[in-house]
This record gives structure tokens, sequence and C-alpha cells, in this order.
């Protein structure tokens, strides 16, 4: 029996963690909605129900990163039709600002970037306030020492492995070294927080993802953008079930 990472881990369990603890899986798979129908979404979500974990939601306003998809409306519509727990992505340039519409509309998990936040602390402390899962987001080019002082608070650290705005583009090899300079700050502090990785992950990158520290991964096009969204999940989480 694979073990959990969840009960793993010394962060109080929040909304995200609460829902997917009971699963008896080493790697989190977090398919990202961002390359799913928008036409049929409901339905396209629900074909990887059985498969993964959690739904990754990107949303982006157009000034942080180059790309707008979507807001607190179609986050409210998913949280009442979707299966899975909604970790929301916020790249946004006025995270304090939001953070609530998010949580008001039904998100398990909130995710900010750490090169937007005034007061990371703070909106931490906010989410958990209500119950929310807070979640610290990082750019390729921001130096890892950057999230020294938030690793103990937070439920989870998205390690960005593309410059964030688009789905489909190519993984960037640097962060196997920052990913492992992470893993190797969370030993040092004792903190233990979820590594997600966000961008590029398909069945080619997961491997050498997982190797170098991650355990929760996020997969677009890898997975909406195939025939079969659901055999696409199983593949990528197969593909690291012999990494040590």
């Amino acid at each position: 029996m694979e073990q959990n990472v969840l009960e793993s881990s010394s962060v109080t369990a929040y909304s995200l963690r609460k829902l997917i603890a009971h699963q008896e899986r080493s790697i989190i798979m977090a398919p990202s909605i961002l390359s799913a129908n928008f036409m049929h979404l409901a339905e396209h979500v629900a074909t990887v129900a059985d498969a993964a974990d959690v739904l990754h939601v990107d949303v982006m306003d157009g000034h942080f990163v180059p790309n707008l998809t979507i807001g607190p409306l179609v986050v409210k519509a998913l949280a009442r039709e979707a299966a899975l727990p909604l970790d929301v992505h916020l790249m946004v340039s006025n995270p304090e600002e939001v953070i609530d519409w998010y949580s008001c509309a039904g998100a398990h998990g909130v995710t900010v970037h750490i090169e937007a936040c005034t007061h990371a602390n703070r909106i931490i402390q906010r989410l958990h306030e209500q119950g929310i899962s807070a979640g610290i987001a990082i750019n390729p080019a921001t130096p890892i020492c950057m999230l020294r002082d938030v690793l103990c608070d937070a439920d989870l650290i998205c390690v960005m492995s593309v410059n964030p705005g688009f789905g489909g583009q190519k993984f960037i090899s640097s962060t196997l070294r920052r990913l492992e300079e992470l893993t190797a700050l969370c030993k040092e502090l004792n903190a233990r927080p979820l590594i997600e990785v966000d961008g590029g992950v398909d069945t080619t990158t997961a491997p050498a993802i997982v190797k170098a520290g991650a355990n929760m991964l996020v997969a677009g096009s890898a997975v909406f953008g195939k025939a079969d969204p659901e055999t696409a999940v199983i593949a990528i989480r197969s593909s690291c079930t012999d990494v040590k």
C-alpha cells in the first residue's frame, strides 16, 4: 500500500486536505480545466472524476499574466457540479482583494503567487480562518528562498514549471533543481506542505518531477487534450509508480 502523503503532513488539515486525505495514493493528480472544453465543462471534468484527486482551476486576470480566463461564477458552478475538490490557482495581481470571492464560491483550496502578495502570511491566515487550504505559488525565475517564511504555514507550494499564462507549454528543466532546493528547505524547517508542480507535466516529465520531490501534479493539455482524459490521468500517475 502506498503511503498517503496527506497523512504524513504536519500542517493542520484544512478543506482540500480533508477531502482527499482518505485516498491511499502517494501522488495527487490535479487535472487543469484550462485545457478542458468550456462549452461542455461539466461533462468534460466528469471524465476524470474517478481517476483524479483534485480539479485545478486556473484564474487569470490579464494583468499578472498575459491571459484572461474565468471568475467566481464559473468556480461556483463547478463547486456545485464537480465531484472533485477545487484547487483554485489565482494568477492575479491583487490576491488580497479577491480571495474571498473564491472561498465564497466554493473553492476548497486557494493558491496565490508569492510575487503578487504584499502580505502572504495574512492571506494564509485569512484562508485558514475560512477553513480553506492555503497555497503559495512561485514563478520559474523567482528564487526558492522567497518561500522560507511561509513554508511552515502554507498547506501547498505550487512550483511553476512554465511561465504562467498559457497551457501547452514546454517543461522548464531547471524546475528539477528548484524542487530539490525546495525539498531541502522543507526538511531544514521541518515543513511538510504538499509540493505541486504546474506546467508541462506528462508521462515523460512526471517521473523526474516526482523524484525531485513533488507529490502533486497539475496536468492540463496532457489530460484534457487527449481523447480519453481518464486514461491520461492514470497513465501519468502510473509513470511515477516506481520512482524512488
